[in-house]
């Protein structure tokens, strides 16, 4: 089994959950388990685009170079919470400024570009061998050291009664959650994000993303080849060649073949691999027996 789920994760399960039902679905309909991988988790309240590695595909996360994500999300003003977000106890209130869409509309432009920003105790960073959350939970707050983020676009979409309607793209490793909370500030008040959908992944997109149920109905249709998640060309070995290539050994490098990096498939079209072209030769770097 190799190959990407583009899966839609509702609000409430965490994505392990999600992961592990995938995965007995899998094991249900092929007759065996498979390691499933997250290219980025979503929190329980969070939706939207959950993308998985299914099998032997694990090992080519690494070579998925766009990790830029998507968000459409609300920020509830007035109030800020334990958790950054509405599933938390309130902490903190403060008035809500009268012109609080004018506000929004030229502060957003001051997030747009490189930031550091701070994860929130309630994330899955570590310190010193705990997750921050383990932390949170047990009343302790430590100093977080910031992280270098992107915001490539941040966009007002609406604003009614307190709350605001906007999207966003950026780098991975951004926190909505800690974004609403520097807004909110800025602004002159305090805040908290309300609800979060995921409408991207790098290549995942929402419309084309399955909920569990249809995956459950024809899981062989729901794999997501990898070619179609990450840009290399791929190149086909006879059966000398391909057997050359699982076992390890530098085989020749096909004419034609124009990328340092390449997918190896073989007479049969079966996936054994990801070759490095070296000179006249081409290497295994990633083999799959």
């Amino acid at each position: 089994m190799l190959g990407f789920l583009n899966v839609f994760k509702p609000s409430g399960p965490t994505s392990t959950q999600v992961g592990a039902r995938v995965r007995r679905i899998f094991a249900r309909n092929f007759g065996a388990r498979f390691p499933v991988g997250h290219l980025g988790t979503l929190d329980p309240t969070a939706a939207g685009v959950l993308p998985l590695a299914l099998g032997k595909a694990t090992r080519l996360i690494p070579l998925l170079e766009d990790r830029r994500k998507s968000y459409a999300f609300t920020l509830v003003l007035g109030r800020a919470t334990e958790t950054a977000d509405a599933s938390g106890a309130t902490t903190a209130e403060a008035p809500i400024p009268r012109d609080a869409a004018r506000l929004l509309r030229d502060v957003l432009p001051r997030f747009v570009g490189k930031l550091d920003q701070v994860p929130p105790m309630y994330s899955a960073v570590h310190h010193e061998g705990k997750r921050l959350y383990s932390l949170a939970r047990a009343g302790i707050t430590v100093e977080r050291a910031p992280r270098k983020i992107t915001m490539y676009a941040l966009t007002l979409l609406g604003y009614e009664a307190g709350v605001a309607r906007l999207s966003c793209a950026c780098s991975e490793g951004t926190y909505v959650r800690t974004l609403c909370e520097d807004i909110a500030v800025a602004i002159g008040t305090l805040g908290h994000l309300g609800a979060l959908l995921r409408e991207a992944s790098g290549p995942f997109v929402l419309y084309e993303s399955l909920t569990i149920e249809q995956i459950a109905a024809a899981p062989a249709d729901a794999i997501v080849p990898p070619e179609r998640v990450i840009p290399l060309p791929t190149i086909v070995l006879d059966g000398r060649g391909a057997a050359d290539f699982r076992a390890g050994r530098f085989v020749p490098l096909p004419d034609g073949a124009i990328s340092k990096h390449v997918f190896v498939r073989d007479s049969s079209r079966v996936l054994v691999g990801v070759g490095e072209a070296v000179g006249a030769l081409l290497a295994p770097r990633k083999v799959f027996v």
